[in-house]
This record gives structure tokens, sequence and C-alpha cells, in this order.
């Protein structure tokens, strides 16, 4: 029931997978930054992007992402509360995590940085997808243009992120190793983490007790004769 203790600890559940999903993909992509061995897709693109500018990545990244929420509009997708949340809170995670963390120059550090980067993306994206709060902007223009189009899943998410790797590489952003390990393990880890920290639809309620009610016996009725019985 609306507003009962289970539906506001459901709800409390969600929410936090939501930000904390949010906040730990940020971190993710902040480690794979640091380890300098290759970005996820998007990833090569904003830090091209932050090459040219002179802005920070997180911010490249909470612009880039308001951009794509606005070539929602023409293909009529709807925004949730993660979608704009994805916008603002990976970015500002992102930035405070690189803020915080050194670089890291030995190659044997960089390795366990870049595979742990991967991990954590896989993992936070598993916990914030998991929470049902709505597509983050990016998988939102992949899924609108499919619609529009016509044209498979996996050949619009292909070409939109071969357009990103290309454009972002020749903006100056990091593609290599981590970039093709990343391409090649975000699809079994996202699908084991959503499995892991998938959330029921609806709190389950135990069945409400009913007190058994007897049914009503035959009625006698005064019209029919009745059997005198010898004493």
């Amino acid at each position: 029931m609306p507003g009962s203790p289970r539906s506001s600890t459901h709800l409390f559940r969600r929410l936090t997978q939501l930000y904390v999903g949010l906040a730990l993909y940020g971190v993710s992509s902040a480690v794979l930054v640091r380890a300098n061995l290759g970005l996820e897709p998007w990833g090569v693109l904003h830090q091209g992007l932050a090459e040219r500018t002179g802005l920070a990545i997180g911010v490249v990244s909470i612009i880039v992402g308001a951009l794509v929420l606005l070539l929602w509009i023409p293909m009529r997708q709807r925004p949730g509360l993660g979608t704009v949340s994805n916008v603002v809170v990976i970015g500002l995670a992102m930035d405070g995590t690189l803020a915080l963390m050194p670089e890291v120059h030995s190659l044997g550090a960089r390795i366990p940085l870049m595979i742990g980067g991967i991990v954590l993306n896989g993992l936070a994206g598993g916990l914030y997808i998991a929470a049902r709060f709505g597509p983050g902007p990016r998988d939102g223009l992949m899924t609108g243009m499919h619609k529009v189009t016509g044209r498979s899943i996996r050949l619009v998410r292909t070409c939109i992120e071969i357009a990103v790797v290309a454009t972002g590489f020749l903006l100056g952003g990091t593609l290599g190793a981590g970039t093709v390990a990343y391409a090649l393990s975000i699809g079994p880890l996202s699908q084991y983490f959503l499995r892991l920290f998938a959330v029921p639809e609806k709190p389950e309620t135990k069945p409400e007790e009913t007190a058994a009610v007897p049914e009503p016996g035959p009625v006698a009725d005064p019209r029919q004769p009745r059997a005198i019985l010898p004493g």
C-alpha cells in the first residue's frame, strides 16, 4: 500500500541505489582517467573536449549530457529522475575524485587501476540502472534513435560509439587497451550486476488475514410441513 513502511523502505532502497551508483560511476570514470590506458567511448569524447576547451572533464561530461538530453525532445523520449541525476552527479563525482586522486605513472599500478575502474563501472551501472528511475541521457539517445530509424539497438549503439570515439580521439582523448577491454567486458559485467542489484517491482506484502465467516445454514421454511416424531 502507498505510504506503508514497506513502500517507504522500497523507495529508499531505490533512491540509495540510484545515487550511490551514479557517484561510483563518476569515481570509476576518474579511475580510468588516472590509469591513462584508454577510456570508455564517451569518456574519450569528454577528455578530448576537455583538452580543447580547458574545462574540467566532469564539467564537460555535464554539458555533453545536457546537450544529449535536448536531442530527446524531437524523439519524444521522457526523462526520469535518474536521467537528470545522471547528467549532474556523475560529472561532479568524477571531478571530485580526480581532485583527490594523484596521477599514477607506473605501468604496474596503472594496469590494476584500469581493471578496477572497469569492474567498478560495471558495478555502478548495475546499481543505478536496476533502481529503475529512467535511463541515462546517452542510453536514451540510443533507444530513441532505435525507435526513429527502426534499426537494431546493437547497430545504433555501435554507430553512436564509433562516432563518439573517433571524434574524441581526434580531439585528443585517450584511446588504448582500456577502451578495448571496456568494450569487451562491460556487457557481461553489467548483466551480472544488474541481476545482483535487481529491485523487485513492488515490495512484498503479506496478505491480510481475514476472519473466517461461517456460511449460513439452511433456513426452515414455515410453510413446509414438519414431521412429528413419536414421543
